[in-house]
């Protein structure tokens, strides 16, 4: 066993320019294939899922209802980040992320063939809300999954940026998912869309899937995992293992040394530092990209396409935005560039408010659009790499997973219900801005405690703190 394990510390399998371009497109694949599935939905809870499958109840009450399917979707991805973080971990990246894109590619194209409430019944909702679940599931190591892997394939002088090509995936599929429904809703009559139309983005979601797999059945296994010193066979060593058979040559004295010191590391403090860097780009995501829709539209009065359109251009700015923060995380360090992206939302806070408030169309889409690309995607450009830095080989998967879960359920489902809440009990925009500010500042002190971990070796067990 020793043997094996001095020999895995050794075994390097060369990675050419084709094998990282096909990480980068599988990547940037399943995170579009994740939030266009997503989008896809919660736009159809929106506009057909009341009507069509919980029919025999008010307008209202099939709305929350269409809402609350979408809703355990969430509970779903905690419980995937935990089932797939620890498979990745202990069997390899690529093997999770096979799965992971075909249970949420099938699960989504399933739901483009379900029956409606009038043909099945009550049925009808309990399929949707299974596969649901089961998208949820899959999702929930998805994007932790790619950003793994992309950072564990990337050059180290240019991490930051092929990282944060996961983030682009965000912005595709959120873009996809919303062209396709404003396309349909353009076309079709409400009768054919309610008939068979909204069934046609689901189906099509299939072919993206189809692709999707097809590339990551040829992609190679992480080069990170392969080196990592408590992988033997392809197969992470138990505790157990590790203790059991201790070092009888000089090379397996030294691995071994290091994996005890791995083992024996006091976990939680990278972990907290990851949560509170995720905080603040879920909490400015919730606010921005949920919350402040709806607020034009209902709280402001102002035109319906305001919101939609101002997120949709700052998506597309986001194509710049994303890989040039890359490119300056990679050039000036992680630590410093999140402190100074904190700082400048927490500086454009207020400013912001008093232009979506404004009433004026120009000022609020450009409000907007800077709120998104300052406050959000800049940030998720940055944790993309930042977060992968922050663990050790032996459990980043499982870390990072549950860092992104818990820290999107915490910030982005309670943060737009909080400000919901707080705006209808002062009946002004200031606690929006009190949570933007506060949201930044957290981000900004986890920034600050933690440590600079740029250039940082992947192979390495230990967390970084």
């Amino acid at each position: 066993m020793t043997e094996s394990i001095a020999a895995a510390t050794t075994k390097k399998e060369s990675r050419t320019t084709r094998d990282l371009a096909k990480a980068a497109v599988s990547g940037w694949l399943g995170t579009a294939m994740e939030f266009m599935d997503f989008q896809l939905y919660s736009l159809a809870a929106a506009i057909v899922f009341n009507k069509i499958f919980f029919p025999d109840v008010s307008p209202v009450i099939g709305l929350i209802a269409a809402m609350a399917t979408y809703g355990v979707g969430y509970v779903a991805r905690l419980v995937g980040a935990i089932y797939f973080g620890r498979m990745g971990d202990k069997i390899g990246r690529k093997k999770v992320l096979f799965i992971t894109i075909a249970l949420m590619g099938a699960s989504t194209t399933l739901i483009g063939f379900l029956p409606t409430y009038a043909m099945i019944g009550i049925w009808a909702p309990i399929l949707l809300v299974a596969l649901r679940l089961i998208q949820g599931f899959g999702a929930g190591a998805e994007i932790a999954g790619a950003t793994v892997m992309l950072a564990e394939y990337a050059p180290v002088r240019r991490r930051g940026l092929i990282s944060s090509l996961v983030s682009l995936g965000t912005n595709s599929g959120t873009l996809g998912a919303s062209a396709l429904w404003a396309i349909l809703i353009a076309a079709l009559s409400e009768e054919q869309l309610l008939s068979w139309g909204w069934r046609i983005p689901f189906l099509a979601s299939f072919l993206l899937m189809i692709f999707a797999v097809w590339i990551r059945r040829s992609l190679k296994e992480s080069p990170v995992f392969e080196q990592r010193e408590d992988v033997v066979d392809g197969v992470a060593l138990s505790r157990k293992d590790i203790k059991s058979h201790q070092a009888a040559a000089v090379e397996a004295e030294k691995s071994t040394g290091t994996l005890e010191k791995a083992l024996h590391q006091r976990k939680g403090k990278s972990f907290l530092i990851a949560l509170g860097l995720r905080f603040g780009q879920a909490g400015n995501s919730g606010l921005v990209q949920t919350f402040l829709v709806g607020y034009l539209a209902s709280v402001l009065l102002v035109d319906k396409t305001v919101g939609t359109s101002s997120i949709m251009w700052g998506s597309l700015v986001g194509f710049v935005t994303v890989p040039a923060i890359g490119i300056l995380g990679d050039r000036f360090g992680r630590k410093p560039l999140y402190m100074t992206l904190s700082i400048l939302t927490t500086i454009f806070a207020i400013p912001m408010m008093l232009m979506i408030t404004s009433g004026n169309t120009t000022l609020i889409t450009v409000a907007m659009v800077i709120g998104l690309n300052l406050g959000v995607l800049s940030l998720f450009s940055m944790e993309s790499v930042t977060m992968a830095e922050f663990f050790g080989a032996r459990t980043r998967f499982t870390q990072l997973a549950l860092a992104k879960e818990i820290g999107g359920i915490l910030a982005t489902a309670i943060g737009p219900l909080l400000a919901a809440t707080l705006t209808a009990v002062t009946g002004h925009w200031w606690p929006l801005a009190a949570m933007l500010i506060g949201y930044s500042l957290i981000t900004l002190v986890s920034a600050a405690v933690g440590p600079e971990v740029r250039g940082r070796d992947l192979v390495r067990l230990e967390d970084a703190a």
